[in-house]
């Protein structure tokens, strides 16, 4: 498909209302965030610089006490490392998905979060609409909202004075609501349902600290098991 103006206008138009949920969201956080860096001493360019070039909000928090603490790269490439692992599995269930993207392909990787693989993975792109494009501008939609959320919270959080405990839970709401969307939208529920059960497990047996990374394994693990019999209809729930 050509790019021309018309096709990017039309891309920009079918992406951005299937982001307005995550604005509710990264917005809050985003300002959560930069008041966080401001009370802790740093000016906002901290905030606002790492969300440009970082892009990964808990690892974002997390960089605030590396950045205070003493000097170890060994110990933040770990803690990146074991932060963001599941965009691993991100990224495999993507391939297909960024093929004959172009340099677009670029940022997209560099900018897949959470909850722009939710969208772009789960979305119906309508057929007369770029699909590389509709992808692109879902993550730069993203990361707009996360670099203007914390943006504002660093310029502004020495004049904000309000109790933020709580607003993390917006996330956890939006990530609820996007399952849900996506549990109508599929007429088999096999997959999601051994996703919960795999989860439980692993949360009953690693604890909430430790059990994202060996969920995601064996949830990869009991899918690849149980492909050909999913894709058969054999197993049906």
């Amino acid at each position: 498909m050509e790019t021309t103006p018309k096709v990017l206008a039309k891309a920009f138009r079918s992406a951005f209302p299937y982001t307005l949920p995550i604005f509710a969201g990264f917005w809050f956080l985003g300002l959560t965030y930069g008041i966080y860096m401001n009370v802790s001493g740093f000016s906002f360019w901290y905030p606002m610089l790492m969300s440009f070039t970082i892009f990964a909000g808990s690892m974002e928090f997390v960089t605030v006490g590396l950045l205070l603490g003493s000097f170890n790269p060994l110990q933040a490439f770990l803690m990146t490392l074991m932060i963001n692992a599941r965009h691993l599995f991100y990224g495999i269930s993507m391939l297909d998905r960024f093929r004959d993207t172009g340099l677009k392909k670029i940022y997209l990787i560099f900018g897949m979060c959470d909850e722009s693989f939710s969208i772009n993975y789960t979305a119906d792109i309508p057929e007369d609409v770029d699909r590389g494009w509709f992808m692109f501008f879902v993550t730069l939609l993203n990361q707009f909202y996360w670099f203007s959320g914390s943006t504002l919270g660093g310029i502004f959080g020495s004049l904000i004075h309000f109790d933020t405990e709580g607003l993390d839970f917006v996330m956890t709401a939006m990530f609820v609501v996007i399952f849900m969307e996506q549990w109508l939208k599929e007429k088999r529920h096999t997959s999601a349902l051994a996703g919960l059960a795999v989860s439980v497990v692993c949360l009953l047996l690693f604890g909430a600290d430790s059990f994202l990374i060996p969920s995601m394994l064996s949830i990869l693990a009991v899918l690849t098991l149980v492909r050909r019999p999913l894709e058969k209809g054999e197993i049906s729930l």
